[in-house]
């Protein structure tokens, strides 16, 4: 397949698409395996994964939200099976390689330490790492390698299904045509855009304090949730979101704001009044 014009390889291990995997570039020297927990095991006789590279363990907590885990190794077979001891909420991995075995020990922490940092600013997973990777001292020369190691590593893990680098904000937020308003409704007053995950909800928005007793029982369990991690704060006489925030669908994003069962299609509106339906079904829909 070709993705941002470049070829991308990808071969099936096992035979099967939920099977381990390798996924490669053209003219890249780096190389990635998809591997799932299960088949860890599996992956003894793999030379390369004998070696030096950094990988993501992949998986979610116990209330559904996707959590990664940063790390290095100069063995890195034999870490991952440290880690099935070690580590259960993980039920993937993706580990990233160099064919031509030029990864050393300063590379692979310099990656560990800005992939880190670029999944944090992304801010789509929780990182389960618990000190921050420290930065080493690499050459200059060096450092130009690894950061198109880094960008290629970038879309190799979204070509595997992970957004976990990919900024929620899919729009320019300067842009004000591409932005929706809920207003003055129930002391409402939020901005949102369209999400390829459904609809995002900007930081600094405002929901309503209250809600209907017809509300919904499941979205009030996702709005005392969204409480219960900050990521909605009482502030005066409203709820403020503290982060942005992608809901599955512009109607969870619009009950949530305004604390009663709503249709996101017609409560979601530009500033010249057309609704989300109405921009959806015209010829200026936005291609996410």
């Amino acid at each position: 397949m070709t993705k941002h014009g470049k070829t991308i390889k990808i071969f099936l291990i096992d035979g099967e698409a939920n099977g381990r995997m390798t996924c490669e570039l053209s003219n890249w020297t780096g190389k990635a395996y998809k591997i799932n927990r299960a088949k860890i095991k599996d992956c003894k006789d793999r030379e390369e994964l004998q070696k030096t590279g950094v990988y993501l363990l992949l998986g979610k907590d116990i209330e559904g939200n996707d959590m990664v885990y940063i790390g290095e190794a100069e063995q890195v077979f034999k870490r991952l099976n440290q880690h099935l001891a070690t580590k259960d909420f993980w039920n993937e991995v993706i580990v990233f390689i160099s064919k031509d075995e030029n990864l050393n020990k300063a590379h692979i922490k310099y990656l560990e330490h800005r992939l880190h940092y670029i999944v944090e600013d992304a801010n789509r997973y929780i990182i389960e790492n618990t000190l921050i990777p420290s930065k080493p001292a690499i050459a200059e020369s060096d450092y130009a390698e690894m950061e198109v190691f880094i960008e290629n590593a970038k879309l190799l893990v979204s070509t595997l299904g992970h957004k976990l680098f990919e900024p929620k904000r899919e729009i320019a937020i300067q842009n004000d045509k591409k932005l929706f308003y809920i207003q003055g409704t129930r002391g409402a007053n939020a901005i949102g855009e369209p999400h390829t995950d459904g609809f995002l909800v900007l930081k600094g928005s405002q929901a309503t304090i209250n809600t209907v007793p017809s509300l919904t029982p499941s979205f009030l369990r996702l709005r005392d949730k969204l409480i219960q991690q900050r990521i909605l704060e009482e502030q005066k006489d409203s709820f403020v979101f503290l982060d942005d925030y992608v809901f599955s669908s512009p109607s969870l994003a619009a009950a949530t704001v305004m604390g009663r069962n709503a249709n996101g299609l017609t409560e979601w509106k530009m500033k010249d009044g057309s609704n989300l339906k109405e921009f959806e079904t015209s010829d200026s829909k936005i291609n996410l």
